[in-house]
């Protein structure tokens, strides 16, 4: 396999491994600047996390919130697109072995973001279902649906409570969205579309093993927040540790047992790593060191910017590293585009500040908090603020339109249109692909991606 992309005579090659919010800004805002620009993901579309949790709960379609990394590029110059996985870095060859073969560069920004951090609980990672990417959200809402279907067929009592049982366990900005999302799902929803079904029994639990939701955000927000989940039905129970999922059973710290088949892990992210660079340079939550000017500790051509980072003492207000939040992202990338202009012209790298933008988490209709700087709100303007945010933030027209339709149908009509059950299948070709390109990965480097 060869990535196939021609080396351009006197232009440097910037090499960007993930095309979440950070690398694309990046590589837009290097776009005609004089750079051949790479960018590799494993998928071909750009997502947008904030809404994931509303394909979770059959609010929106997947295309709603992707949108083709070759329909952003067509028209850029001098960006390319490969679909592939990074797996190594060899800093001393300016090589970066991936899936699809070796890429050279000049520079190498890793912006690959973060996956579910299940805390070295495999068992829980084998069992549990996360909500980190579109795939695993339409794996959530296939396996939500499957369940309600089953419960009406189902021959135990016991059977139908573990399959109306939805567990949350996370209590951040996802969890709290996914829990208000399923609430009114069962509020508005289940009634109509399950007439014979007591929808009474079905019970969201959403678990915190810290003393509170969002902890992220204010301690206003943080009670508000639970304020309207319990106000809609959901069991928010605080200071609860999960230890373990046994016999359709979350199993927790203080012995209790809650029996289910829908147990949905938000607990948390770490970084994707990659293989080949020293265990040094990796920080909490497997984050890449970086300094100020994002550079990965020890290397002065290899940087990493948005989730994947953590920036340790360099920004005053965030000695202890930024929120993995997507404007942290947005900024890192667009300054680290204007430092690679600095430095191809011998001028001094500016420092990172990120400049808070806030944060806000919807809970439901009406409902939801937001901060911005001094000010804090909570309930129909702040869910209105929220509304607009997001709808400003998704690329592409259409997708805007669709999501803003799929919204107001939803807020009129107290449904939701897309409850399909939908299980996909690949086809043998591409599984025979994936199995010869880790045999090659396996076999030739000798070592798994970290």
């Amino acid at each position: 396999m060869s990535v196939n992309i021609a080396r351009e005579n006197g232009k440097k090659r910037v090499v960007i491994v993930g095309g979440g919010f950070g690398g694309l800004k990046l590589a837009n805002e290097l776009s005609g600047a004089g750079f051949q620009v790479i960018l590799l993901d494993k998928n071909n579309y750009h997502q947008f996390p904030p809404l994931i949790y509303q394909v979770a709960s059959a609010g929106l379609e997947p295309s709603s919130i992707s949108f083709p990394f070759r329909k952003i590029f067509s028209k850029k110059k001098d960006v390319y697109f490969r679909m592939g996985e990074a797996r190594l870095v060899y800093p001393e060859k300016n090589i970066l072995q991936t899936s699809i073969g070796k890429i050279e560069y000049d520079y190498l920004v890793l912006a690959a973001g973060t996956t579910s951090n299940f805390f070295g609980n495999k068992h829980i990672e084998e069992e549990a279902i996360p909500m980190k990417t579109l795939s695993e959200a339409m794996g959530l809402r296939n396996a939500l649906l499957s369940n309600f279907e089953r419960s009406v067929t189902c021959a135990t009592e016991q059977e139908r409570r573990e399959l109306l049982n939805v567990v949350i366990v996370g209590g951040g900005a996802t969890g709290v969205e996914i829990a208000g999302a399923l609430a009114e799902m069962k509020r508005y929803v289940l009634p109509k579309d399950y007439p014979d079904m007591d929808n009474n029994l079905l019970h969201i639990y959403l678990l915190e093993a810290t003393d509170r939701l969002l902890a992220g955000m204010s301690s206003e927000s943080s009670v508000k927040s639970a304020e309207f989940l319990r106000s809609m039905g959901v069991k928010v129970c605080l200071g609860k540790k999960v230890l373990d999922y046994q016999d359709h059973k979350v199993i927790l710290e203080d012995g209790t047992e809650i029996p289910t088949r829908t147990f949905i892990w938000v607990s948390g992210v770490c970084a994707n790593a990659i293989g080949n660079l020293p265990d040094s340079v990796y920080g909490r939550g497997r984050r890449l060191k970086v300094d100020a000017y994002n550079h990965v500790e020890g290397f002065s051509n290899i940087f990493s910017i948005g989730d994947q980072c953590i920036m340790l003492g360099a920004d005053p207000d965030y000695p202890n590293g930024h929120p993995q939040l997507a404007q942290v992202a947005i900024q890192q990338g667009k300054l680290l585009a204007d430092n690679l202009l600095r430095k191809e012209k011998g001028q001094a790298m500016k420092p990172f500040r990120y400049r808070n933008l806030g944060s806000m988490a919807t809970v439901g209709r009406n409902k939801a908090v937001a901060e911005f700087s001094k000010v804090k709100t909570q309930g129909w303007i702040a869910w209105l603020l929220w509304l607009v945010v997001h709808l400003r933030s998704i690329l592409g027209v259409r997708n805007k339109i669709n999501v803003l339709m799929n919204w107001m149908w939803s807020y009129l009509t107290y449904d939701r249109s897309f409850r399909l059950i939908i299980y996909a299948r690949k086809a043998k070709e591409v599984i025979d692909r994936e199995k010869r390109e880790a045999e090659v990965h396996w076999g030739e480097e000798g070592a798994p991606q970290r």
